[in-house]
């Protein structure tokens, strides 16, 4: 009997020393399970926010392989009759048009930079193959060559409202409508030309080349793919928003600089008093910003992307949608306010071209620290007030002739200081 307890005393000593051994050897398991549970949780953390940061922040960025592929596409649908424009030769067979380098590609919208007869030009368009292009039905039926110019105008006329939101006459459409019925590329010559209808900036940067000296020139088109000419854009990383050496290899001083940024402020303001009043419809910025906009060689100020730029029918039906508050009103830079009896926004927008550039461009341009790095002038801190006053501007004031007079006055201060 004593033997069989010694036993027992002996195996209960040995559990009692190993049951501990096991609940170690437990937790130590469950702790290493756990933190490879948090280390796995960490990497796909980690991978996520890369890609996502690699996404936002590279979006722009192309590869020339791929757009050397979307241009051999571009030529193989040449080569095969289902395209056609006045660059498609020079781009496909003679290859006088010569592609240097992709710029970007955002949204969809492919963006070129390429060389012909001499100069820098961009290729454009927000689609890289044709087929991507939203043709209307009758461009493949049999039909098409029975359709009459009326009908074909009325067509167009009601693609342009849907893009463009207006009511355009015949008159008006006719640098757009330039298709030659009794070419034997017909067909394919109106199914670029509708690649392009489709194309918002394509219209207005064609439908304004006549009206103003403010938006890009159309050189030509191929396919989808529309030239227009090649200009420096502005940089926001740079404290003077435009390279001017690249324009004048001149503004070297500071006093030269200066009177250089008051020219094309003064441009900014002739832009922005056309863009609201000598259309027949007000014509807003929604996207402002140094990157879209360049700067010609006499300092004409030039809006090179007007993806974001709509006339007065179209805003309104933009901005009034449904809401709960003001921010909810807000389309980038063009905002509304939200009317809480009826839950809509107000189909007025209640900032303006204007006030938009003072905000984003001119206030950050005319800082006391920028303009006190030159020779002061009697009028610079009317000028840094009056720049000020403009950012926080809304429909109801008008700041605009103050802002052209102390820009003018600025100028004539300065011409007379270097007299």
């Amino acid at each position: 009997m004593s033997d069989i307890l010694s036993r027992c005393d002996a195996e209960c000593k040995l559990t009692m020393r190993i049951l501990p051994l096991k609940w170690l050897r437990i937790r130590i398991l469950r702790k290493n399970t756990l933190l490879f549970l948090l280390f796995w949780l960490s990497c796909w953390i980690l991978l996520n926010t890369f890609l996502f940061v690699h996404k936002s922040v590279f979006s722009d960025h192309c590869t020339d392989e791929e757009s050397q592929k979307i241009l051999a596409r571009l030529c193989y649908d040449y080569t095969d009759g289902a395209v056609a424009g006045n660059l498609c030769e020079d781009i496909c067979v003679t290859h006088k048009l010569v592609y240097k380098h992709c710029l970007y590609y955002h949204k969809g919208k492919k963006v070129m930079q390429a060389e012909w007869q001499g100069s820098s030009i961009i290729l454009k368009s927000k689609n890289d193959a044709l087929s991507k292009s939203q043709s209307p039905a009758f461009l493949e039926e049999s039909e098409i060559l029975t359709l009459s110019d009326t009908e074909l105008l009325v067509m167009v006329a009601v693609e342009i409202k849907n893009v463009l939101g207006l009511d355009l006459p015949n008159n008006t459409m006719t640098p757009v409508w330039n298709e030659k019925r009794t070419s034997r590329h017909w067909k394919a010559e109106l199914t670029s030309m509708w690649s392009l209808f489709e194309q918002e900036e394509y219209l207005l940067f064609n439908l304004l080349q006549d009206f103003s000296k403010h938006v890009l020139q159309v050189i030509g088109t191929c396919g989808q793919f529309y030239a227009v000419e090649f200009l420096t854009a502005g940089h926001s990383w740079k404290q003077n928003l435009f390279s001017l050496e690249e324009v004048d290899g001149q503004c070297n001083s500071g006093q030269k600089r200066m009177r250089a940024l008051l020219e094309i402020a003064v441009s900014f303001l002739d832009m922005v008093h056309q863009f609201e009043n000598e259309f027949s419809h007000r014509l807003h910025l929604c996207d402002v910003k140094p990157e879209n906009f360049a700067i010609r060689r006499d300092l004409t100020v030039v809006a090179i992307d007007m993806d974001m730029a709509f006339f007065e029918p179209k805003m309104r039906n933009i901005l009034e949608q449904n809401c709960t508050s003001n921010q909810d009103c807000n389309f980038f830079d063009c905002f509304s306010t939200c009317d809480l009896k009826t839950y809509k926004c107000g189909a007025q927008r209640e900032n303006n071209n204007l006030q938009v550039i003072c905000d984003k461009i001119f206030r950050h341009w005319f800082t006391r620290s920028i303009m006190g790095s030159t020779n002061s002038f009697p009028l610079q801190a009317e000028l840094h007030k009056a720049v000020q006053q403009c950012a926080k501007s809304t429909n109801k004031q008008t700041p605009f002739s103050e802002l052209y007079r102390l820009l003018r006055a600025s100028q004539e201060q300065l011409q007379k200081r270097s007299t």
